[in-house]
């Protein structure tokens, strides 16, 4: 029976490898990124002249947008590896980013709020910028096909936001009994 609790065992904790080939799918996902972010700003390079000011700040906003979640799967590829796969052995690189090895999985989920939270606010803000255009400040009525969107959007990023707040809250919590269990222990 020992033995095959202890082969079982073994291959639970083999299977953490399993996770590899979603990291290195992240990562391919990455450059596909880069791929369209080099083709927008490319476009707007192209188009520059003939662009209203309100279309580059759209496709700046665009970049930026581009650029978070890339971060974001970053941040997910390097604490995710190093949570569940393997440590990551960089040597003594310089460039070592100073919070890998250090975000443990309550970071990583408020770098991960923090990040979609910023998405989405480059979102509202690219549609807010693009107002007029889209026809929503046209409409003297109340609560027009465009306003409702704009409504919905905001309302879904006001949830994102309490749920940022909410994660931060149940982690000071959770950290404040474990902190309260530690004391009592010692004593």
């Amino acid at each position: 029976m020992d033995f095959i609790e202890s082969l079982l065992e073994k291959v639970i904790f083999r299977s953490r490898w399993l996770l590899a080939p979603f990291y290195l799918a992240l990562v391919t996902s990455i450059f596909l990124l880069l791929i369209k972010f080099l083709q927008e700003f490319f476009h707007i390079v192209l188009h520059i002249f003939d662009s209203t000011e309100s279309e580059v700040v759209l496709a700046i906003l665009t970049l930026v947008d581009m650029s978070l979640v890339a971060n974001l799967l970053l941040i997910i590829i390097f604490a995710g590896y190093e949570n569940f796969v393997s440590k990551i052995n960089t040597g003594n690189s310089e460039d070592r980013p100073d919070w890998m090895g250090k975000v443990d999985f309550s970071g990583l989920k408020m770098k991960l709020i923090a990040s979609i939270v910023a998405i989405s606010a480059i979102e509202l803000l690219k549609d807010f910028v693009n107002i007029k255009a889209s026809g929503v400040a046209s409409d003297p009525g109340i609560w027009t096909t465009g306003d409702k969107q704009l409504a919905w959007k905001c309302g879904i990023h006001a949830m994102l936001v309490l749920s940022g707040v909410m994660f931060a809250l149940m982690d000071r919590i959770a950290g404040h009994a474990s902190a309260k269990i530690g004391k009592e222990q010692d004593h």
